[in-house]
């Protein structure tokens, strides 16, 4: 079969379309024929070894994909051949065809295609974990999302709306913000003067009559979170998310205690190996929004395999706003 082929960590120059080993199925896994596949700022961090988890090379990259089932190994007994399905996987994605374990599969709504269900997954499961796991966020708490222009970011924003939030959307561009605004975002925060720490502490204030974000999600890092956690509310929690900006900031003991702030983390790759039955609830409750139209898609182009390098190379330059979806022709 056909997929991307990783030889090399260090960027896509090392990534190459052309035949890998086909997959067998064994007891507890899914064999999926993929039609759509999503890429994201996670997958470039993979390919240039960047990411916590670095499988031993060659492999094929790929978090999440959306195809049809066409095998099914012993044990699983919920699932037919044929059925329309998203897979959230660590590896393999990139591919004609994918392995999955049973918990990694998610049956999708007849109303979603697959280039949404490919892009759907991770981003929207991420923003469910952060909001009620780790910032256990209530419904008349305000919301300051960072990189509100990105998967997680605009998933985040509806997520929140859903849920009864007041949301900010930090974004440093213009086409962003009508993005955002567009996702249910109540006010936009300019974060291209990040460097200015007042000046994002300043909009927010002004924002929410001087006190502050209940809930700041941050998925940019750097410069951002500096700012960042200067705007959350007295008793207030920042959940970090990720580091798009590539610098990963330090935090001082001292305010958190001074502000009676919280500060925590999420890494959406131990929640399937440690809480699976935690994933299907929240993907449950994601999908049922979907249907209700609570919820969208955030596929800003659809692109064939063959231009895998410069769907790359466009998420690198920040000139996507939503997801990307690769599809076979």
């Amino acid at each position: 079969m056909k997929g991307i082929a990783l030889k090399e960590f260090g960027g896509v120059d090392h990534c190459a379309l052309t035949d890998i080993p086909d997959k067998r199925v064994s007891t507890g896994e899914v064999l999926v024929k993929v039609r759509a596949a999503g890429i994201s700022f996670v997958d470039l961090l993979v390919i240039e070894g960047k990411y916590q988890v670095k499988p031993p090379l060659p492999f094929c990259p790929g978090k999440e994909a959306a195809g049809i089932v066409v095998e099914l190994g012993g044990g699983v007994k919920d699932l037919a051949v044929g059925d329309r399905v998203m897979v959230l996987v660590e590896q393999g994605a990139f591919a004609q065809y994918v392995l999955a374990k049973r918990h990694q599969c998610f049956v999708l709504p007849d109303t979603m295609d697959f280039t949404i269900g490919a892009t759907f997954g991770l981003s929207y499961q991420t923003a469910h974990f952060a909001i009620r796991d780790r910032a256990r966020a209530k419904s008349d708490d305000t919301i300051f999302v960072t990189g509100a222009g990105s998967g997680v970011g605009l998933a985040t924003v509806e997520l929140s709306k859903a849920f009864g939030n007041r949301v900010l959307a930090g974004v440093s561009s213009n086409s962003k913000g009508e993005r955002a605004k567009a996702a249910g975002a109540d006010e936009i925060v300019d974060l291209s003067s990040a460097l200015d720490r007042d000046s994002v502490r300043d909009q927010v204030r002004r924002y929410t009559g001087g006190a502050g974000a209940n809930v700041v999600i941050d998925v940019v890092g750097g410069d951002v979170f500096d700012s960042a956690i200067r705007c959350v509310a007295w008793r207030g929690r920042i959940v970090v998310v990720g580091f798009a900006a590539g610098r990963i900031p330090t935090i001082k003991a001292n305010y958190l205690l001074l502000k009676n702030i919280e500060a925590t983390g999420l890494d959406w790759s131990d929640y399937p190996v440690n809480a699976p039955n935690l994933v299907m609830e929240a993907q449950d409750e994601i999908f049922s929004l979907f249907k209700r139209n609570k919820i969208g898609s955030h596929v800003d182009r659809i692109m064939p395999f063959t231009n895998f390098s410069e769907a790359v190379r466009l998420i690198q330059d920040r000139k996507v706003n939503g997801r990307i979806a690769l599809s076979w022709l």
